[in-house]
């Protein structure tokens, strides 16, 4: 099924990108319709069913594992989601957002949080990145309308200006670490339910992280992260980001653009 809405544009207004530019956030009403939503969530659903390895029950995981259930790259596995994650009018927000030409597919990732399943601690996904830039920005796709007590993303407000945290995974430290030294910085911490339709965006370096799924239903979300098309590859920091280049950017050099065929331009 085709939609012409992923390939129209999506008007983000200077007021937007100004707010982005400040806080390195922002969730934006009406970038998807019902029927679009309510496609992928079909689509993206029974690729998650088909390819979840996951056995052991919600309780007897740890807090990484009662998060969500995470897999990634579906637009390789799916032709269906690569319309989604590969279209102009999500890629086209990222850019404008960002304040770049062209962005290009780092990866994308289900995050299905189950019912009863648990937080998702404080954390920065650059962190895991051995990209050399901050134009880096993920969208954060809710296939359902998202109360708070379905686990809706939340985001400590300009708080990528702090280096503390950055070299934490994602975890219970990161959760009592990062969320005391936001507490100390007095970042706004921003708690908010999402609408249908209501995507977010966000930095690399942005603190967030999600409440615990307090609902019998399953939230389910898509998240697509791109990066500036000029990005280069870094010598990597950490071990988590020699795994990431290994797996979402292999062939990839230090001290070049990243381009290989894992990470094409949206167009």
């Amino acid at each position: 099924m085709n939609f012409p809405l992923l390939q129209e544009t999506y008007p983000v207004s200077d007021e937007a990108k100004a707010f982005y530019l400040e806080n390195r956030f922002i969730k934006l009403k009406n970038v998807l319709s019902p029927e679009v939503i309510a496609h992928f969530n079909e689509v993206i659903s029974k690729e998650v069913d088909k390819l979840n390895t996951q056995k052991a029950p919600v309780e007897e995981r740890d807090t990484y594992g009662k998060a969500f259930l995470q897999i990634f790259n579906l637009w390789r596995e799916n032709e269906k989601v690569a319309k989604l994650v590969l279209s102009k009018r999500l890629g086209q927000i990222a850019a404008d957002l960002m304040g770049c030409e062209k962005v290009r597919i780092y990866h994308d990732q289900a995050l299905f949080k189950e019912a009863g399943g648990g937080i998702t601690p404080w954390h920065a996904d650059q962190y895991y990145w051995p990209i050399d830039t901050d134009r880096t920005i993920t969208a954060w796709i809710p296939l359902q309308e998202t109360p708070l007590e379905m686990g809706a993303l939340e985001f400590s407000a300009k708080s990528h200006q702090i280096v503390f945290g950055r070299e934490l995974a994602i975890g219970d430290e990161s959760e009592v670490q990062i969320k005391k030294n936001l507490r100390i910085n007095n970042f706004d911490h921003v708690i908010e339910p999402f609408d249908l339709g209501e995507v977010s965006f966000h930095s690399g370096w942005i603190f967030h992280r999600a409440g615990a799924n307090q609902t019998d239903q399953v939230r389910k979300v898509m998240t697509i992260i791109y990066m500036d098309a000029k990005s280069k590859l870094k010598n990597p920091e950490n071990s988590n980001q020699i795994n990431d280049w290994n797996t979402w950017c292999p062939g990839a050099e230090i001290g070049k653009e990243i381009d290989t065929p894992l990470n094409p331009i949206v167009k």
